[in-house]
């Protein structure tokens, strides 16, 4: 009876205590990162959200005051392209936000980066001002996949994005255009891609031709030199075994920390593709935000999707 009595007692005084003062919290449970397979399921299935990206209610801490803005490369969409990256960032504590843009009518909801890159910048100035309004935050910090590098690039250069920017991260960003592993340079030799833009713009897909190197876009973006604003602390990484934004070595900034894969992990054979889920570039990204040495050399593992 006496044994009752103290446990029925004890009992009482945790309900107390719980009731005064309110019941100690769960453990935060940390967040799966995604691969591959969930990317290509995500794709169609969960175009516009993805796991641990765009949570309105999150509040930057001290120790990571600049929430993460991101955006994905051209015909992906969040949900696909930051599977492995959203959950990893919330879990090291950043309040992490994600953006599709540049959607047409022939997108169906799904394939981003088709309108004009000067239009996708628009929309990035009216999400990070969203951003920046729900988190109280001065700055955000950047992370850009290949068209999703391009399109800050004009907005920091040309719209005043620059002061509210702490790093800019680019993943095989396309900033100075692409050859199209030649198409463009044959296209020029043939005087055809004036044609091809005419149809660019009628099949809704501009954002595709302003990448290329010899476009009205990348000319209007560099036409005050290979500068881009003081302010940020830029990183460009980059992969040997990239053939979309051709040549790999066009996708360095000037005044940039500018990485090449394989000089950190040679036998990381990455593509343009493959460094959304690479471990090494998301490596070194977190160390970029971080403010880590630029010299950073991560872990050799876990490497992304191979040569595509």
């Amino acid at each position: 009876m006496r044994r009752f009595s103290l446990r029925a007692s004890a009992i009482a005084v945790a309900a107390i205590i719980a009731t005064t003062f309110g019941a100690a919290p769960a453990q935060a449970q940390a967040l799966p990162e995604g691969g591959l397979a969930e990317a290509v399921y995500n794709y169609l299935a969960s175009p516009g959200a993805v796991r641990g990206a765009n949570d309105w209610s999150c509040k930057p801490t001290a120790a990571h005051p600049n929430p993460v803005v991101m955006l994905p490369g051209t015909f992906a969409n969040i949900g696909a392209n930051f599977v492995k990256a959203a959950p990893r960032l919330t879990n090291a504590g950043y309040c992490v936000f994600a953006m599709n843009y540049g959607f047409t009518a022939v997108s169906f909801d799904r394939v981003g980066g088709l309108d004009s890159i000067t239009k996708s910048a628009a929309q990035l100035d009216a999400f990070v001002t969203r951003v920046r309004q729900a988190t109280g935050a001065a700055k955000v910090d950047i992370i850009g996949h290949s068209q999703g590098g391009s399109v800050p690039m004009w907005w920091i250069k040309k719209m005043g994005g620059a002061s509210q920017v702490a790093h800019y991260v680019g993943w095989a960003p396309s900033s100075h255009g692409t050859t199209l592993n030649g198409i463009v340079n044959l296209g020029n030799a043939l005087n055809l891609m004036g044609f091809v833009t005419g149809i660019s713009n009628v099949a809704q897909f501009p954002g595709v031709i302003d990448q290329t190197y010899s476009s009205d876009y990348t000319k209007a973006l560099w036409a005050d030199g290979n500068t881009v604003p003081a302010g940020p602390k830029y990183t460009v990484i980059a992969t040997k075994f990239d053939t979309v934004v051709t040549p790999y070595t066009s996708q360095a900034l000037a005044g940039a920390n500018n990485i090449v894969l394989q000089d950190k992990c040679p036998w990381d054979f990455a593509g343009h593709v493959g460094l959304f889920n690479d471990g090494p570039t998301l490596q070194m990204t977190m160390n970029a935000l971080a403010d880590g040495p630029a010299n950073f050399q991560p872990r050799c593992t876990d490497f992304g999707v191979q040569f595509i």
